[in-house]
């Protein structure tokens, strides 16, 4: 499955790949190298997250069932964990610098709108 992201009007992410199942979420990112503008990867549930095996830098948004940002790490290294984060239900891995560019904060609420793949 995959899923749209915006802020307001403003589209944070138009390729994110939902990861709902544990087999999805162990694969992460892994062999992958690097995110392109525009793509994420969305891991439900989640409160924590790495970058062992990688070797890209991620920008990472922990948000609650509602959508709302309630913690955030900029420029994730490659070979690092992130704190757990208890109010969090899922993630958003993101390309790093997006944290930046689209001015995302603590507080900011995200609409995450599941579209289906083409077949």
């Amino acid at each position: 499955m995959r899923a749209l992201v915006k802020k307001e009007d403003e589209i944070i992410g138009d390729r994110i790949k939902v990861a709902h199942n544990f087999g999805q979420r162990l694969q992460g990112l892994l062999g992958k190298k690097a995110l392109k503008k525009g793509e994420g990867l969305l891991l439900i549930p989640c409160r924590q997250v790495h970058t062992f095996l990688m070797s890209f830098y991620l920008d990472v948004l922990f948000l609650n069932k509602q959508g709302e940002i309630v913690a955030l790490v900029a420029e994730m290294a490659p070979g690092c964990k992130s704190p757990l984060v208890q109010e969090s239900y899922q993630v958003l891995e993101l390309p790093v610098g997006t944290i930046a560019l689209k001015n995302l904060k603590k507080g900011d609420c995200l609409e995450i709108i599941k579209v289906k793949e083409k077949v």
